[in-house]
């Protein structure tokens, strides 16, 4: 039995030293999916960049409608090369389009009644105006024949016509000639067309509602978005029925607004924009000099770039997966390269950007 406890005894223990040599050995790291980048040169800086379309200025054309409403049509696809002034998304834009028919009817009303002001006088108008003369010269006869006759039986014999028929007949002519007066005027004054102040009120008038109808045909411009240049489209966030406004839709997986439409020059070339750190400006080369290489993540392409420009503006550093501006008093200077070949490249990818002379 003691035996037997003692050879236990000492399997045991060679079994727990097996397993702490076991436990001691160290297994060989795993090699790196690729090379982490180096600096191709001896002296020079880093910086994160971000490949962008290739613009003489500014970043890739973020699209915003300027009015709101909801998404009618899309007329375009990711990836698709446009033409400037081709139409891209249609908006919702009944209400307005029943707002200019309504501002053009008046306008065209109004120019109407300025064209009838201008035509007087009617032709028609003014014949009834000399009928109307012509009726009251023959009552004007008429009543001067019965007061002659009156006027003449009376110095014959005055007990023949009373003084009130008298009376009377001198009241009818004078009638009558004030008649014919009057409508002699009202045929000058149609012959005379319309009042010039009239015709001036009127033209107010028509300008005012033309020039109405105007804003609200450019505002219904509007709701149609049409590419602002040649380009590719790189990105549509809303869908048809998506409400959009002039800070643009909302995006559901950044829960934010993002533009409606982002636009980018033809895929011949890219460029990268790095952001320098302004602790390393001053280490920046000549233009004359600068060379750059560019690192792809995720693999082990070294691409050499060409310089364009610098941004002469140090601002606030940003963070590139976003694009919000970091809570830190951080600031930099951006420096635009050109990527020569983009093949298998996009804008937005991030890259590390090495730069030397």
């Amino acid at each position: 039995m003691r035996k037997l406890l003692f050879f236990l005894a000492v399997m045991g223990a060679l079994a727990g030293l097996a397993v702490a040599y076991i436990s001691s050995l160290t297994k060989p790291p795993l090699p790196p999916a690729y090379p982490p980048p180096t600096n191709p040169y001896p002296n020079g800086i880093y910086a994160q960049g971000i490949l962008e379309s290739d613009q003489p200025s500014g970043e890739d054309i973020n699209i915003y409608p300027e009015v709101s409403g909801t998404i009618k049509q899309i007329l375009v696809k990711e990836g698709q090369e446009v033409k400037k002034g081709e139409l891209l998304i249609q908006v919702d834009d009944s209400i307005e389009r029943a707002t200019v028919e309504q501002l053009q009817s008046q306008s065209q009303a109004a120019f109407t009644m300025l064209e009838e002001l201008k035509a007087q006088p009617r032709k028609e108008t003014l014949d009834v105006n000399e009928a109307q003369v012509i009726a009251a010269q023959a009552a004007l006869k008429t009543a001067q024949d019965s007061l002659a006759k009156q006027q003449a039986a009376y110095n014959l014999d005055p007990k023949t016509v009373s003084k009130d028929a008298l009376d009377s007949a001198m009241n009818a002519f004078l009638t009558a000639k004030a008649n014919l007066d009057v409508a002699v005027k009202q045929r000058d004054l149609t012959k005379a067309g319309a009042w010039i102040y009239d015709i001036n009120n009127q033209e107010k008038t028509y300008n005012a509602a033309y020039k109405s109808y105007l804003s609200a045909s450019a505002l219904l411009a509007k709701y149609a978005l049409r590419a602002p240049g040649d380009g590719k489209v790189l990105a549509i966030t809303p869908i048809v029925g998506s409400y959009v406004s002039p800070q643009g839709s909302y995006d559901t997986y950044t829960q934010a607004m993002a533009p409606v439409m982002v636009l980018g020059t033809q895929p011949s070339h890219l460029n990268v924009r790095c952001y320098v750190d302004e602790i390393l400006v001053p280490r920046l080369p000549d233009p004359s000099k600068i060379k750059a290489q560019m690192a792809v993540r995720g693999s082990n392409a070294r691409v050499a770039l060409e310089y364009v420009r610098t941004q002469p503006l140090i601002s606030p550093k940003i963070e590139l997966s976003d694009q919000r501006t970091e809570r830190v008093d951080v600031r930099v200077l951006p420096v635009i390269f050109r990527v020569p070949k983009p093949q298998g490249l996009y804008p937005g990818q991030l890259v590390d950007v090495f730069i030397g002379e």
